[in-house]
């Protein structure tokens, strides 16, 4: 079962009646790390990380607090510049891409902290998502995302800022309106109850299943991330010092190695 964490208290949100047709599964390697350097001052923060992130398959990241996880994903989505190695995109360089080109190439990015507007209503934070098509593509929040989530369709003229431990859907749901083809989601269980957590689980099971999008998760809970992992990778002091199948994670002892 994926488990529990402590966070917000709020009424159990409806199970997720989800009806996206399955793809025949087509795993390839979407994105590509290739021995990865970042540095902070004098600090070195990354240190030569190579990975690789495939298509169908969700790849956990796993490492206790200050590691450099939100540092790589930073770099991945263009925030911060690497200085040494390269990311490439489905065989091409993507290392010097701005943010907005990559979002264009199809990677979305739910931050630790949620960042929706919350000012704005549920809806309003859904298109924003759609910034990446034409405007005539981008005026009305695709069904599928009310699918996954059917608590925001129920609250879609609510601020985002009243969601209470809704704000962790609305944030994966405006990242999946830009249909991406890769989703990075860092720690999406911080601080969300256990009913929010199993169905946060379920929707990422399921996006992995279709087939079409790779996914890359960091996480310090470890079981909910030995439920979702095809693919898992330890870091540590800037490195990755294991990887292998999500299946053998308890066998190869990742739970001593991330558990404060």
């Amino acid at each position: 079962m994926i488990g529990a964490r402590h966070g917000n208290t709020c009424p159990d949100a409806p199970r997720p009646n989800i009806t996206i047709t399955l793809q025949p599964t087509r795993t390839f390697t979407m994105l590509q790390v290739e021995k990865l350097h970042q540095y902070y001052g004098g600090s070195h923060i990354l240190r030569g990380l190579s990975f690789d992130v495939k298509v169908g398959e969700v790849t956990c990241l796993l490492g206790r607090n200050g590691v450099g996880k939100t540092t790589l994903l930073r770099v991945l989505m263009g925030l911060l510049p690497s200085k040494e190695g390269s990311v490439q995109w489905e065989g091409k360089a993507i290392t010097q891409f701005k943010t907005h080109q990559r979002v264009h190439a199809g990677i979305a990015y739910v931050p630790q902290g949620r960042e929706i507007f919350g000012r704005l209503t549920v809806e309003e934070n859904l298109l924003m998502g759609l910034s990446r098509f034409p405007g005539s593509e981008a005026k009305e929040v695709p069904a599928f995302i009310y699918e996954l989530f059917p608590v925001l369709l129920q609250m879609k003229h609510r601020r985002g800022g009243d969601l209470s431990g809704g704000q962790q859907q609305l944030a994966i749901g405006r990242a999946l309106a830009s249909r991406p083809r890769l989703l990075i989601l860092d720690e999406p269980t911080e601080g969300i109850q256990p009913s929010v957590i199993k169905e946060i689980g379920a929707v990422i099971k399921k996006l992995a299943e279709r087939g079409d999008m790779a996914i890359l998760l960091v996480e310090q809970f470890y079981d909910f991330a030995a439920e979702l992992a095809d693919q898992y990778l330890v870091m540590s002091r800037g490195e990755i010092v294991q990887q292998g199948r999500g299946e053998n994670m308890e066998t190869e002892g990742v739970r001593g190695l991330v558990t404060i």
